[in-house]
């Protein structure tokens, strides 16, 4: 019997969303293009079943992030510690979804993406 739960990815462009949505779901590292919208994928994890929301992170499209956010249980939001100029962008970005989107029973996980750990 599996648990279902539907997560949202999201993150400044080019944190890393996409390459980890499908680390999780495929086990390796693929090559990527910038996303325009989403990709929604199923990832299985011992008897929970997630579908993954990665939404893009241009700053055009942050604005539409909230309407992601209907019927989800929890966040991942993507940060690359190797972007130092934009890491108070990427504060501000989630004190803004923290403030205004999220519920009580909501679950939010900070991924920090740093290239230099182990595989």
């Amino acid at each position: 019997m599996f648990a279902f739960f539907s997560i949202i990815s999201v993150g400044l462009d080019a944190a890393g969303k996409t390459t980890i949505l499908y680390k999780l779901k495929l086990g390796e590292i693929v090559t990527t293009i910038p996303t325009i919208g989403f990709n929604v994928e199923s990832v299985e994890y011992k008897n929970i079943n997630f579908t993954v929301w990665d939404v893009g992170g241009q700053d055009k499209i942050r604005p539409l992030w909230r309407h992601y956010f209907q019927n989800t249980q929890g966040l991942i939001f993507v940060v690359d510690s190797n972007d130092k100029e934009r890491l108070g962008e990427s504060k501000d970005e989630l004190t803004k979804m923290v403030g205004k989107t999220f519920h009580d029973n909501y679950y939010i996980s900070y991924v920090i993406k740093n290239p230099f750990c182990s595989k």
